[in-house]
């Protein structure tokens, strides 16, 4: 009769647990759940402990689950998916269960919450996806830039990878809360997460309430991108949770990037650097790690011809690298232009160096743009300085265009 139950119960939470279509079905059957690799393997606590208390009810071991679940109750007084999982086990020693929440909570949208947050994590778990793989994105940072954050909004998930010399390794990964109206924001107060290619700011240093949790590291949204299409809205952060509570659902931020209190410790000694990409995608696909490297050529090739023809003060030349469309504050092509061939008509000798160059493929399905920084050393008879500087670069046809430029 537990055993039953125990079954019952499972394949209830599967059902609600995962898309329940024929692809789902294969993917997710309780063998697999039970076949997965060693807990020990998992780097989140909350998974690791919330996923054996599901593969001990799988087999029956109702007792044993629910030792396990106070074990993560007692680790994490203030995680709300265990406190459901922990009353469904109790209310499974008195009656036969009819859904997943069956017990504790009488609010319909509360458990719609935890039952998203219950997906989110277990289909983590369950993912086949191979971490030696990196998104399918150019992601090549400078030698500046230790690590990278990519957030796969669809799959409420950040990840982190560590700059080796160019090349990327996976560092870890966490849960993260999104937008309560989901991604692709456009105005102020729509609840949607932006998404593009940011960089953090260090944490904020001024009192903030307890619903931020243990920091926040502003982004700089709206970026150059955002606002050529005049998205508005202010105050997109990385932050934590409040002081009751481990985690969010999925959808529940005002377009914050929302961790754990525990997370956003870790990430830190790496956010407070400042200048850390953050690249904000949906429904991330996965590559080899060397598959971008022909893209990523390709770009450098068109980068240093730009910079050669601008050195050589041949203007015709210099300006066809740029997009008809390009526009920088508030100048079009044509003014931009009428300005070169007025600075240039003298034909200065100058010396332009190029360092600390990253790459960042704009995470857009429509076309492809990449955000291109670097340290710009600039010498002429009548100049000499030395910035951060910011490109856009577009591919029109099989050519790189530059579509916005300005300081970084």
């Amino acid at each position: 009769m537990v055993l039953n139950k125990s079954l019952t119960y499972v394949i209830l939470a599967a059902i609600t647990l995962v898309p329940w279509n024929a692809t789902a079905v294969n993917s997710y059957s309780l063998s697999n759940l039970l076949h997965k690799p060693k807990l020990n393997e998992l780097a989140d606590l909350a998974e690791n402990l919330l996923v054996k208390s599901l593969l001990e009810i799988t087999q029956g071991k109702n007792q044993q689950a629910l030792n396990t679940v106070d074990e993560l109750i007692h680790k994490i007084p203030n995680f709300k998916l265990a406190y459901l999982v922990r009353g469904d086990l109790l209310t499974a020693q008195a009656q036969h269960l009819q859904a997943f929440g069956n017990a504790g909570i009488n609010k319909p949208d509360a458990v719609k919450d935890l039952q998203a947050e219950a997906r989110a994590r277990i289909e983590r778990y369950l993912s086949n996806e191979n971490l030696d793989k990196l998104p399918k994105l150019l992601l090549a940072p400078s030698e500046q830039q230790s690590h990278i954050i990519v957030v796969d909004t669809d799959k409420s998930r950040l990840y982190l990878y560590k700059n080796n010399g160019g090349s990327l390794s996976y560092v870890a990964d966490y849960y993260v809360t999104v937008g309560k109206n989901g991604v692709n924001k456009q105005v102020e107060g729509d609840k949607r997460t932006p998404i593009g290619v940011y960089f953090t700011k260090p944490k904020l240093t001024q009192p903030l309430a307890d619903m931020y949790g243990e920091g926040a590291y502003p982004l700089n949204y709206p970026n150059e991108w955002d606002s050529r299409y005049k998205r508005s809205g202010y105050g997109i952060w990385l932050h934590g949770t409040p002081s009751n509570t481990y985690s969010r659902p999925p959808n529940a931020s005002d377009g914050c990037v929302v961790l754990t209190n525990q997370d956003i410790k870790t990430l830190a000694p790496i956010l407070q650097a400042g200048n850390t990409p953050v690249i904000i995608a949906n429904n991330l696909k996965w590559i080899d790690a060397d598959s971008s490297e022909s893209e990523k050529q390709s770009l450098q090739i068109a980068i240093n011809d730009w910079l050669k023809d601008w050195k050589s003060q041949n203007t015709p030349q210099y300006l066809s690298h740029y997009s008809q469309s390009f526009s920088a504050s508030g100048i079009n092509f044509q003014q931009w232009s009428n300005h070169k061939f007025s600075v240039q008509a003298s034909k200065p000798k100058v010396e332009i160096a190029l360092s600390n160059v990253s790459m960042f493929a704009y995470p857009d399905e429509n076309r492809k743009v990449v955000v291109v920084n670097f340290t710009q050393d600039f010498k002429s008879p009548s100049l000499s300085n030395k910035m951060q500087k910011r490109q856009y670069w577009i591919q029109e046809g099989t050519s790189w265009k530059i579509i916005y430029e300005g300081a970084a």
